[in-house]
């Protein structure tokens, strides 16, 4: 409904490799996935220095949880449910 392309990842695992293979403007980055979760996806996208935009999505909205996302090399935050206007924002 924006007019974005998207390409989905099941997994932590899939998403960093679907990163290596394409370039992309930004990654919604779920936080608990299976077999890789978004931490460590994020953490393995900057080790092998990838610089693009990494926006996490979770549906833990606990107090510190936006700082440790950052601090976790991510550059925003999302909580689920996603608000349409907060996703605009952030893609703004």
């Amino acid at each position: 409904q924006l007019g974005l392309g998207v390409s989905v990842a099941t997994n932590g695992r899939e998403a960093v490799a679907a990163c290596e293979a394409e370039e992309f403007d930004l990654v919604l980055m779920d936080l608990q996935m299976p077999e890789m979760d978004g931490f460590e996806a994020t953490a393995e996208l900057r080790a092998r220095g990838r610089k693009l935009p990494i926006v996490a999505v979770t549906a833990s909205a606990m107090a510190g949880e936006r700082e440790k996302c950052l601090a976790g090399g991510m550059d925003d935050y999302l909580s689920k449910p996603i608000d349409r206007q907060a996703l605009e924002t952030v893609l703004e």
